[in-house]
């Protein structure tokens, strides 16, 4: 009896363990995508900031930084991010 309590307790713990590693490595925040640019039809890799609108849906709602512009701030019209849905 004790043995199968421990067990369930260690199953749960180990549940939420995952759950929560789950969110923060794949949640809402910035994270580095990679994606074709439509302008000028090369890859690029991107920090986007995703972000919840709706339960359960994540979309980006803006981009940081792109690999094929040069400096922090972008001051084009961000068309890549229709593409990173």
């Amino acid at each position: 009896m004790t043995s199968t309590l421990v067990l369930a307790v260690m199953g749960g713990l180990v549940f939420w363990v995952i759950v929560g590693y789950c969110i923060w490595r794949w949640g809402p925040g910035l994270r580095t995508r990679s994606v074709r640019c439509p302008v000028l039809n090369r890859r690029a890799k991107v920090l986007a900031d995703q972000q919840e609108p709706q339960f359960c849906c994540l979309m980006v709602a803006d981009v940081k930084s792109c690999s094929l512009i040069e400096g922090p701030v972008l001051t084009c019209n961000k068309e890549c991010l229709s593409h990173l849905s």
